[in-house]
């Protein structure tokens, strides 16, 4: 009998230990900080698939569970900065791209090179392979955004587009991997609302497409873990 007791009375003197933590953690996660994997080639190479990013929730405003109550931001998205979202073309997905354009910009891009506000931006950040322009059907949303009025005679192309106007309490989003990226020049406008969080850094990388046995413990990037996220 004193063996058993001394069993339950270490097994609750564990639980009790634990629970505490456990709490902890869990409100961190919701609350503070969370971690995404990157599946797609999209925002290289700033981000790389295979890497494992910590996302700062607090930044843009966690979400309560179970109901649509946000706690207050402690800061606004920027322009330039690599965010988290919940976009509105997809139903359970998540997206990181990068924030190119602000409520009120006026946003266009000549073969390639992106004018805000009529200023050409340096982006060190994006990456050109070359890959022929093309036109793109789903980008003729933006005929309602254009400056001065719709045109009919208005073709945008992967590469060439605008000058359109972001609305009010919306942002434009591209990927750095500008000819390989799925962003708002196709689905439009992202409402602040949707933000998820801002991108901190890498804390894992490896290599997917090694081929390597266990690539996630034979191909680790090691250089890339740690790094913050620009």
């Amino acid at each position: 009998m004193a063996k058993t007791r001394e069993k339950r009375g270490g097994l609750l003197g564990w639980l009790r230990s634990m629970v505490p933590a456990l709490i902890i953690v869990v409100l961190l996660r919701v609350f503070l900080l969370d971690t995404y994997f990157i599946e797609s080639g999209s925002m290289k190479n700033t981000l790389l698939v295979g890497d494992y990013l910590a996302v700062n929730k607090l930044a843009m405003g966690p979400r309560i569970p179970f109901t649509d109550i946000r706690l207050p931001a402690w800061s606004e998205p920027r322009r330039g900065e690599v965010l988290v979202f919940d976009p509105h073309h997809e139903e359970n997905m998540t997206i990181v791209k990068r924030v190119v354009g602000m409520p009120g910009d006026t946003l266009e891009m000549r073969d390639q090179i992106l004018f805000v506000n009529g200023a050409r931006q340096d982006e060190p950040h994006a990456i050109q392979l070359g890959t022929p322009d093309n036109t793109q059907p789903q980008m003729l949303w933006q005929k309602q955004y254009l400056v001065g009025g719709p045109r009919d005679d208005y073709r945008p192309t992967r590469d060439n587009w605008g000058p359109i106007v972001v609305p009010d309490d919306h942002y434009f989003m591209m990927g750095d991997n500008r000819e390989d990226s799925l962003d708002s020049r196709v689905w439009g406008f992202l409402a602040g609302w949707r933000f998820k969080g801002r991108v901190s850094f890498i804390y894992f990388s490896y290599d997917r497409e090694s081929h390597k046995a266990f690539p996630a413990i034979t191909a680790v990037r090691g250089s890339r873990i740690g790094d913050r996220v620009r």
